[in-house]
């Protein structure tokens, strides 16, 4: 597996850690990233991440072979409209974003008509930190990355991409955008929503100034993914709205069920609320498909 010119564009964490996952692995001639703040092609420099960082998209993309979009939801289809007079013809061109069924929608026709081709991927890998300052190259290390070909897919470059992913470490997963989007709003988008309400809602200023003091490892391992980056969760939260609705509408509902046991006292039912997430859980972390995060 062996690229001539792979292009991320957008170098914060996802990208930098791809940058430098790829050429630790030596799978690209060259790594370009694009980024928008002059500020930011010091910051990759710093980190090694491309081997040339632009503010000029189409500099960026011209001749690639690969094209990795690794910006929040809301600027691909802007970015991609102004790329395209510079996309190379058979060139690849994918995503990282969290929500695919609307993304693939918006992109894998114009992509088709710039003579290119487009199949959605998300690497299940990331932290609450953002900026390429934190990327780290082993960040896709057994991680579960989807791929999310459609019957307008260009097999050979989806398996192309495959096995790119699999190159820098990831575990690949085909699935519909879909079947996608549905399954990581109850794994991944429903838990951000709760840990963000628990943050809002114990560290209100309005509490006592001693509430903040009484939160320990259990609080901050909880809410440790409410520090992601507001604006990539909003678009995610947009995006994917219709699914992570019915998510909250079933979480709510077991919530309240909770509440119930609680009002009547009933210890048994409480004990068997608890002893069954443990289970559960104890038994997903026995064959974790995601990482820690350092």
């Amino acid at each position: 597996m062996h690229f001539r010119k792979i292009t991320i564009v957008g170098v914060g964490l996802l990208g930098g850690s791809l940058g430098l996952a790829i050429k630790k692995r030596g799978l690209a001639n060259e790594v370009v990233g694009y980024v928008r703040r002059a500020a930011s092609i010091a910051e990759c420099k710093k980190a090694q991440a491309v081997d040339l960082c632009t503010q000029d998209l189409q500099e960026a993309v011209a001749d690639a072979d690969l094209i990795v979009l690794c910006t929040p939801l809301a600027q691909m289809l802007p970015l991609l409209k102004e790329m395209r007079p510079a996309i190379k013809p058979g060139a690849i061109i994918t995503d990282v974003g969290s929500v695919k069924a609307t993304v693939v929608k918006e992109l894998e026709s114009l992509v088709a008509k710039s003579g290119a081709h487009f199949v959605g991927s998300h690497p299940m890998a990331g932290a609450e930190k953002t900026g390429v300052a934190a990327a780290r190259a082993e960040l896709f290390h057994n991680a579960v990355c989807v791929v999310t070909p459609t019957q307008r897919s260009h097999p050979p470059s989806v398996k192309k991409l495959e096995t790119f992913w699999k190159a820098v470490g990831a575990r690949v997963l085909r699935l519909s955008p879909e079947s996608h989007d549905e399954l990581v709003s109850r794994s991944s988008h429903l838990p951000h929503v709760a840990a963000a309400t628990l943050a809002n809602l114990v560290l209100d200023p309005k509490h006592p100034k001693s509430q903040p003091l009484l939160c320990a490892t259990g609080f901050r391992d909880t809410t440790r993914i409410a520090s992601g980056s507001p604006e990539m969760w909003r678009d995610i939260a947009m995006a994917n709205r219709k699914n992570l609705s019915k998510a909250l509408d079933v979480y709510i509902r077991d919530l309240k069920k909770f509440q119930s046991l609680l009002k009547k006292g009933d210890e048994k039912a409480s004990e068997n609320f608890f002893q069954s997430g443990k289970q559960r859980r104890d038994a997903w972390c026995a064959k974790c498909a995601s990482p820690s995060p350092e």
